[in-house]
């Protein structure tokens, strides 16, 4: 069955869901296998998720099971027609099963509902009346009940393309299951602490226990396997052992948001898998079955998972009847069109990163305000950066930031350390300057005296930091630490103190007291490869966006990294991304701008073209060839010595410089 499928991994995927309610008559009653392949195919699709199993807790497939979808006729095996439709025109079939949400097994089995400590069922919903999910206990008799159906689809269906499991979070409970549990592991049930323990360790037995059954019925040159979803990534470094490849999940309209992927992205690609993303073509999130995003909005995010190093996925809903949406399809065709254009250029491509911002893995897939404001403003700055767990290996990067967010422990301090010792620059920001809250976190800071400073109002004076009025002090939000300039060290902004602290009885103007005098503290100053900022100035920078924040923390990186492999004008917003190839350097250029339109969305309806916008790649011999692509256009260029320059014209949103070299 699977002799006409590429062996490659996936580039331009669907996830069709299926979630179809039992209430629902003619299923697949229109199904048609050509028509169904040829949609896909003609959409430049090449692998498509098929439903084995729904949150309804129906079946798709032939099968006794009472699960089996009640309007499905008997005689139509609709998941089988569909991978044997995929699989005659090339396109993968990945098999998708619903696990902790499944409303059969809830109604028929109420017990194996999930309980909260106050003994509430655990589900989407306060109310019984809601039309709302149940969350089942996986503690439960629910575990063998779904491992039963895991078993029947891959004995119906191996050698399969890949299982893709969902709905597997860490989910508490104190079921009478759960208690008997976490009493046999020693733990309490009365601590939420040791629950939640208990609900991972209860995640971790069946990742294991499914994921050897699905090892089982892959084909030898397997390039997908079986993918949990709704985990943290941040849990990688555990559960990678379970997978072949990572799958992120982010509709930017469906609550995910424009800045989700650019974060998450750079957190996966370390590990080394292949990943596929996944948007949708809906206008908001899953389930908004009767609308479609604009063609723009879905170029753009195509192409940021093209320039993060991911594979593209699309999610869709097939209607009951077994019908692919033509005018979905032709949206999505229309972006994987490019996507297919853009290929050829992108054969092995390797994301280069120069920096490594190490974050703390306990905020999960929320990186908090720190993170996000890192994220954002290195973006800006076109710097070439992934986000790393603590443990990362630090030695491939040429620059480490480390936010205000992110504990420094023993560990990390001898790990920045060793980093430091081997030439690599550092940055630290607010309590990351600090070892455990208390002492130095390097010997070598450019600040002595690190104390927490007073509450209150300050400003910083910057010096030396280009886009910035040297005789205008700036506000700073956020509690700070005091410091002074080590002797030598490059100060780049001072503290200045408002005439007085701003109180109830005592108070001048709308927002703050202004500005008075200098203090003598430091701001941000540099030495020998370290760079210290005593202000939270990551999280300032996503709370409140002052460009100023951007422009200091860019002059605090020039000095740690005066040579970034990219440098490119243009818009702020637009996103620049390097790639290597066996033929040379590739920068994406993205030039899109979501816009908040209604209380809740960020929309996006057109590119936003760019003009004369220099670009620059560090190369130390000329280049034997610099076009833009898809479109195939020479580009003049000129070489320095050191970079090679060119200056780029677009209207499409997304293209590509691409730097054939030795």
């Amino acid at each position: 069955m699977n002799a006409l499928v590429p062996t490659r991994f996936p580039r331009r995927t669907v996830h069709l869901d299926f979630h179809t309610g039992p209430d629902v008559p003619d299923v697949g009653r229109d199904f048609d296998p050509v028509t169904f392949a040829r949609t896909f195919r003609d959409a430049q699709v090449d692998s498509v998720t098929v439903f084995a199993k729904c949150h309804h807790g129906r079946l798709y497939y032939g099968t006794d099971r009472p699960e089996r979808h009640p309007g499905l006729s008997p005689d139509l095996d609709l998941l089988a027609e569909q991978v044997e439709a995929l699989h005659s025109v090339g396109i993968r079939a990945p098999i998708y099963l619903s696990l902790q949400v499944d409303e059969h097994a809830a109604r028929e089995h109420p017990e194996w509902i999930a309980l909260g400590e106050d003994l509430k069922l655990a589900r989407w919903s306060t109310s019984a009346f809601d039309a709302a999910w149940n969350i089942l206990d996986m503690s439960s008799p629910y575990a063998d009940y779904f491992a039963d159906q895991l078993d029947e689809v891959l004995r119906r269906f191996a050698p399969v393309d890949g299982i893709f499991i969902d709905m597997c979070w860490n989910q508490p409970s104190v079921s009478r299951w759960a208690v008997d549990g976490m009493r046999r592991e020693g733990l309490d049930p009365a601590e939420a602490e040791h629950r939640n323990r208990y609900a991972n360790l209860v995640a971790q037995r069946y990742m294991a226990r499914y994921s050897a059954m699905v090892e089982k019925a892959l084909p030898a040159d397997a390039v997908q396997g079986v993918w949990f979803n709704s985990r943290p990534k941040t849990g990688l470094a555990e559960e990678q052992k379970y997978l072949h490849h990572v799958e992120v999940e982010g509709l930017p309209t469906g609550g995910w948001g424009y800045a989700f992927l650019p974060y998450v992205a750079r957190y996966v690609r370390p590990f080394g898998l292949p990943v596929l993303s996944h948007t949708g073509r809906f206008h908001e999130s899953w389930g908004d079955n009767a609308a479609l995003k604009p063609h723009a909005a879905l170029l753009y995010e195509c192409s940021q998972m093209l320039a993060q190093g991911l594979t593209s996925g699309v999610g869709d809903v097939l209607h009951p009847r077994g019908v692919p949406a033509r005018a979905a399809y032709d949206l999505i065709g229309s972006v994987y069109g490019h996507v297919a254009r853009c290929e050829p250029f992108l054969d092995e491509a390797k994301v280069v990163s120069e920096l490594a911002v190490v974050v703390d893995p306990a905020l999960g897939d929320n990186p908090g305000a720190s993170n996000m404001g890192a994220v954002r403003a290195l973006q800006q700055l076109r710097a070439q950066f992934d986000v790393v767990p603590p443990t990362a290996d630090l030695s491939g990067y040429r620059a480490v930031v480390v936010p205000e967010t992110t504990p420094v422990d023993d560990a990390l301090a001898e790990r920045l350390q060793t980093y430091r010792q081997a030439g690599g620059g550092v940055l630290l920001v607010g309590p990351a300057l600090l070892k455990n809250g208390t002492e130095p976190a390097l010997p070598d800071l450019p600040v002595e005296g690190l104390a927490p400073a007073p509450a209150g109002e300050s400003f910083l004076a910057c010096q030396g930091v280009p886009g910035v009025p040297e005789d205008f002090p700036v506000i700073s939000y956020g509690a700070r630490l005091a410091a002074h300039a080590r002797p030598g060290a490059e100060v780049l902004a001072n503290v200045v103190a408002p005439y007085f602290p701003r109180s109830w009885d005592k108070f001048c103007g709308h927002s703050y007291t202004p500005p008075a005098d200098p203090t003598g503290e430091v701001a941000v100053a540099v030495a020998d490869g370290v760079a210290a900022v005593t202000v939270p100035l990551l999280e300032a920078f996503h709370e409140h966006g002052l460009e100023t924040y951007r422009h200091l923390l860019g002059a605090a990186l020039d000095r740690l990294l005066p040579d970034p492999l990219v440098r490119a004008g243009g818009p702020v917003h637009l996103e620049a991304t390097a790639q290597r190839t066996a033929a040379g350097t590739v920068v994406h250029l993205i030039s899109f701008i979501p816009a908040r339109e209604t209380p809740e969305l960020d929309l996006v309806h057109d590119p936003f073209p760019l003009l004369d916008v220099p670009v620059s790649v560090r190369l130390a011999t000329a280049p034997r060839s610099v076009r833009l692509q898809p479109a195939g256009l020479e580009l003049p260029w000129e070489h320095d010595g050191e970079y090679v320059h060119v200056r780029v014209t677009t209207p499409d949103g997304h293209a590509m410089v691409v730097v054939e070299h030795d």
